[in-house]
Formats: structure tokens, sequence, C-alpha cells
């Protein structure tokens, strides 16, 4: 499997997570789902795996898609170039090929639009897009649940807003932003 490109990474460890999609020989599906349990669990022994998880397709002849992460790069590298994965991969050249590749790590994995396989934006794209979000929901966390928190301790009151402002950023916000921006982010298709 060859590695996509990456652009500059931040500083400090961050999770990495990689889609495999793999396309399977009509009728080998069974084979490849054993395959899979045993790459994984061949995976799981190696420090840093943090999970996988398989997309199986919802008609024949389409990509199933693997889905794996390791705690941040380093950890990734190793699981890559290890002789383990390269027997795996070898066992499945007769029923399954890899047809895309994609890692995310850090905020890209708040950029991911549903049915799109494209890379992630440019970092400077993200972040502006994020700060768009941030400004606003910080100013209304300030205004209407800070005030409410007075005489709590800080780390509390730390831990209600960071816990607050995170949710919303991941499961309300930026699912929003990603396609109301997504021009901006992506370019036309």
């Amino acid at each position: 499997m060859s590695r996509p490109s990456e652009s500059s990474s931040p500083p400090g460890p961050e999770p990495v997570t990689v889609t495999v999609a793999r396309r399977v020989a009509p009728g080998r599906e069974p084979e490849f789902e054993k395959w899979y349990d045993g790459i994984i669990a061949s995976a799981s022994r190696f420090p840093g795996f943090l999970g996988s998880g398989i997309l199986r397709p919802s008609a024949p002849g389409q990509d199933w898609h693997v889905v794996y992460r390791f705690t941040d790069d380093t950890a990734l590298q190793r699981w890559e170039s290890s002789p383990e994965r390269a027997s795996w991969l070898d066992r499945a050249e007769s029923f399954a090929e890899d047809t895309r590749i994609q890692r995310v790590s850090g905020l890209e994995t708040w950029f991911a639009m549903p049915g799109r396989t494209a890379p992630a934006p440019p970092r400077w794209k993200m972040a502006a897009v994020t700060l768009l979000a941030i400004v606003p929901l910080v100013l209304a966390m300030n205004l209407l649940v800070l005030p409410e928190l007075t005489g709590w301790p800080l780390i509390l009151r730390t831990l209600v807003f960071s816990g607050t402002l995170t949710t919303l950023m991941t499961w309300v916000v930026m699912p929003r932003m990603t396609r109301i921006f997504r021009r901006f982010l992506y370019g036309r298709r």
C-alpha cells in the first residue's frame, strides 16, 4: 500500500486515522472478512493501536472501507512498516485490491464530508472556518453559560465550558460549517 502525501504536520503527536477502500473479488467476501479479522488482530498488538472498523458496501461490487487509528504517526509507521502487516497484505492480493487510502489527523476529522473522499482542505482554510465557528460559540458561552457557573471551582467551570464547546463543535457546528463552506474548503467538484 502506498501512503498519500501529507503537507505539514503540527508540532506534537496527534491521533492518525487511516481509511483504506478495497475492492473485493465477487464471491470472496467471507474470505475478506476473515482476513480483516486477522490483520486487525495483528495490528491491535502494536503499541499505539486505538481501534478499527469496517464499513461493508451497500451493494455488491462496491468498495469495502477499513478504518484504523493509532495514537500518533510514529505508532502508525511501526505498524505500516512491520513484516506482519506486509504478510497480511500479501495474503489479500488474490481477492482484494486497494482503491484509495486516506489519512487524517487533528482538525481534519472535523472537515469530513459525507460521501466525499477528497483529501482534507489546506490547514489555513480549516483554521479560518474553525475561527468563524468558534468565536460566536465562545461569545455565547461567555454570555449565557459562564454567568450561571460563578462560584463554581475553576476546574469545574473549565470542564463545563470546554466540554460543551467541544461537543457542539464536533457534532453540531462543524458538520454544518463544512457543508456551508464546502466550496471554499474543497473548491468546485
